[in-house]
């Protein structure tokens, strides 16, 4: 079943500007950690170069005060959009403490995972939890009402493991609330999309779980947050899960220790890679007299001086507490792990 996005109405010039401001500080934050990583700053990143739009366009369409996202470890632009303290984001891949520094909690956006799928199964199981404990709200057309919905990400690769079939499967059943976003990049690591996806497409894949989907251009923001928007709206009716494939370009390496070279040429890239989504978004800014220039360059300068804040953040971390490593692993921390930290405490005590 296609899902419907007609009935959702074109974005504001405000909501615009909003979105272009996102946007361009994704694209600064994520070129400068790309750098931080070859400097010694970071010991690992996951660039996301041409997702910007997807990211962003998708974050935007958030309701935080009942949502929930689920990402992978790729999903900074997301972070961004829903108000993450880019700092304690940033502690993740800096590696300084387990789970990273942010309050999943109170942002609504749960801890970045690492494992390839496995964000998936996370946010069925948060999705129909919110459904079994909702039994009294009133289902709603009014994307005002109705049930919390969560939303996961995962690309054209993750959607081939056995976790994202399960949880879709499951979803598909009992009609949790959720949205799957995928973004398309168009590479699995070194593997091209059409190696590694049959059908050709993965939101061809929804009907076979009897559930909506929509292919929107992943470049597109205004068109991915309508789309995102859609998608929320028909899961917290109560007509269970949406697939959304946002295509897209991954213009850069796989993660900062890979090298894109091996597979690919750069003309391949600038062919394949499509109209670059923040140009694009600043073109429609101006074509439609949302913007002009002079607010293109403040938002331009605003999202530098924030990138070297999160920086000067981000160097200036310490070590955490060896302790912490057995904080927050188990709700009722096991024998095993207080013997553990045990052992730890009187080793550190001794030294």
């Amino acid at each position: 079943m296609d899902l419907d996005t007609t009935s959702i109405p074109e974005l504001t010039a405000e909501e615009l500007r909003q979105l272009y401001k996102l946007l361009i500080s994704t694209r600064e934050l994520d070129l400068a950690a790309v750098a931080w990583q070859r400097q010694g700053i970071l010991p690992g990143y996951a660039p996301e170069l041409g997702q910007e739009a997807a990211q962003v366009g998708s974050a935007f369409a958030l309701d935080t005060s009942r949502d929930f996202a689920f990402p992978t470890y790729r999903e900074m632009g997301v972070a961004l959009t829903l108000g993450v303290d880019m700092v304690e984001y940033m502690s993740t891949h800096k590696a300084s403490w387990h789970g990273g520094l942010y309050n999943p909690v109170t942002t609504r956006l749960a801890p970045i995972q690492a494992v390839v799928g496995g964000s998936v199964l996370h946010a069925v199981g948060w999705a129909h939890g919110q459904r079994l404990g909702a039994a009294d709200v009133v289902r709603s057309e009014d994307e005002t009402g109705g049930l919390p919905a969560a939303i996961t990400y995962f690309g054209d690769g993750a959607s081939s493991q056995g976790d994202v079939h399960e949880a879709m499967n499951f979803a598909g059943v009992l009609k949790a609330p959720v949205v799957f976003f995928v973004q398309n990049n168009g590479w699995a690591i070194s593997l091209p999309t059409e190696e590694q996806v049959a059908g050709g497409t993965v939101a061809a894949r929804a009907a076979g779980y009897g559930m909506a989907a929509v292919t929107v251009d992943g470049n597109d923001a205004p068109a991915v947050v309508r789309a995102t928007r859609a998608a929320l709206k028909h899961a917290r009716s109560g007509n269970g899960p949406v697939l959304i494939e946002a295509m897209t370009y991954r213009r850069g390496p796989h993660s900062t220790s890979d090298d894109p070279g091996r597979y690919r040429t750069l003309d391949e890239e600038r062919r394949d890679g499509g109209e670059d989504p923040v140009a694009r978004l600043a073109h429609l800014l101006l074509e439609s007299g949302a913007a002009d220039q002079a607010f293109l360059d403040n938002a331009g300068a605003e999202a530098k001086a924030h990138t070297e804040t999160v920086r000067e953040g981000v160097q200036a971390l310490k070590p955490r507490p060896g302790q912490e490593m057995f904080d927050y692993v188990f709700a009722e921390p096991t024998d095993a792990l207080k013997a553990q930290a045990r052992a730890w405490r009187e080793e550190s005590e001794h030294v």
